[in-house]
């Protein structure tokens, strides 16, 4: 008994990755459960992670993901102000549904599209480095009946699939990350550039606003 025990037990390896580059990302969660010898087709797994203020997920892309089956997360709170800089923003709490990998049985995935925010200039550095913590992976096996004898129960307000109308029980699954951080670099101004971003601005809008003005009094019609 004791060799299965241990043989179950062993740790879930978690590994994460920031795709494409700049401000617009995808976020792509890779998770190998450390249980041997059981079936956990019937499972559901998730990971469940923090965002700090400086990213955000846009609540709207995400709806059209879900629509097209190209994505299942529950966002916390669901109400974002995706325009809010990062020293106005908060935290992000997101339940991210993960699909079976087919090329390993006890693999799953997921990825999600993620945004950097704006950041206040700095003084002698062009990136802002926003620091994302290893998620937490969760696991609920509502069709089957898996031991959890080194997993422990997690309150989680969410179903363990889209299926469900309710609730059920998740476990959060002992895992060791690849890394313990990943880290997002955003490009911010420098504050000795903001004189010349004024001026430059300023003329861009006087230019615009002339360009608009004749060509309404050119081709407006005025009775």
């Amino acid at each position: 008994v004791t060799l299965d025990v241990q043989a179950i037990c062993q740790d879930t390896t978690v590994t994460q990755e920031l795709l494409k580059e700049g401000f617009h990302r995808d976020l792509l969660v890779k998770v190998e459960l450390g249980v041997v010898g059981e079936d956990v087709g019937g499972c559901a797994v998730a990971a469940r992670t923090r965002l700090p203020p400086g990213i955000y997920v846009d609540p709207y892309e995400l709806a059209s993901l879900q629509q097209h089956n190209l994505t299942k997360a529950v966002l916390i709170p669901d109400v974002i102000d995706v325009e809010a800089p990062e020293y106005l923003a908060t935290d992000l709490l997101i339940l991210l549904y993960m699909e079976p990998d087919p090329q390993c049985s006890r693999c799953f995935r997921a990825a999600l599209p993620v945004h950097g925010r704006y950041h206040r200039p700095a003084e002698d550095s062009e990136e802002a480095l926003v620091v994302l913590k290893s998620p937490e992976v969760l696991v609920c096996c509502c069709d089957n009946r898996l031991s959890t004898e080194c997993w422990k129960s997690a309150e989680v307000e969410a179903p363990c699939s889209g299926k469900n109308v309710g609730p059920c029980q998740w476990y959060s699954v002992r895992h060791q990350p690849t890394y313990e951080e990943l880290v997002l670099q955003v490009p911010v101004g420098l504050r000795q550039h903001s004189s010349l971003v004024c001026v430059v601005t300023l003329l861009a809008t006087v230019l615009c606003s002339s360009l608009i003005l004749a060509a309404v009094c050119k081709y407006g019609h005025f009775s």
